[in-house]
């Protein structure tokens, strides 16, 4: 902004991308791909605050709008249009729950845009890259699909990975959360039979799929932990869609 320069994109890091060890792969495999395409993007920084996505659905309605004002303002100073974020719950939030606190803007989840990258030949993968051939089973996001509809954007580009997709039993609009949604990855776990991850990692890997892929922070870290769980992390990879793509470019 010093130099009177406006990106093209402003890229939404996120709480989970910031500080969360494993999301932060996530964030470095994304902006490798936004240099590599030689994308002028911008990042907020220290400025960035959650968009208050957990305390709106955790209840704390008065700390959401608090977080939300402060981004807004921000976002609005900058003059900022368009925003790419690689977390399902920031896209949501920003999409649908700013515009009625005065922010509006153009926002896209990663998967769309990669998906955007590839169709406009920007994205050029090494013969079908690293994952060519192998199984992959793709989880969706309740945020991505059932909130914001959603379902063949990251299924694209895992298709021009030239892997071999295969669906779980639950899947697209009839998909089962992985259990972090709502703020529940803040949270104890209520009573019952099985964890809400497990029981989705079951079906995951019932698939003998060879990698998980998933497209959002949250669901990374649930089925990590059911992979572990289930003591299979020496066969079974749960990866990022844009990690996917960053290793095959």
């Amino acid at each position: 902004m010093a130099d009177g320069e406006h990106p093209e994109v402003l890229f939404w890091v996120g709480c989970a991308g910031s500080f969360d060890q494993r999301a932060q792969k996530i964030t470095k495999a994304f902006a490798t791909i936004l240099d590599k395409v030689g994308i002028k993007y911008a990042i907020l920084g220290k400025e960035e605050m959650c968009t208050g996505d957990p305390a709106r659905r955790s209840g704390n309605e008065f700390m959401f709008q608090m977080m939300a004002y402060q981004n807004i303002q921000i976002l609005n100073g900058y003059g900022i249009k368009k925003i790419v974020t690689a977390c399902p719950h920031c896209f949501n939030t920003l999409k649908n729950e700013y515009p009625e606190l005065g922010g509006t803007y153009e926002v896209i989840h990663h998967t769309t845009f990669i998906q955007q990258l590839i169709d406009e030949g920007k994205i050029k993968l090494n013969g079908g890259g690293t994952f060519k051939g192998k199984k992959i089973t793709y989880h969706d996001s309740c945020y991505l699909g059932r909130a914001n509809n959603i379902y063949e954007a990251p299924r694209k580009v895992l298709e021009a990975l030239d892997a071999e997709l295969v669906e779980m039993k639950r899947c697209r609009s009839n998909g089962l959360c992985c259990g972090a949604g709502g703020a529940q990855m803040f949270k104890e776990e209520e009573k019952g039979t099985v964890r809400i991850n497990l029981d989705r990692t079951a079906e995951a890997l019932q698939t003998g799929a060879g990698v998980i892929a998933s497209a959002c922070p949250f669901c990374n870290t649930m089925m990590t932990d059911g992979v572990k769980s289930n003591e299979k992390e020496d066969t079974v990879q749960v990866l990022d869609i844009a990690e996917m793509i960053a290793a095959s470019l």
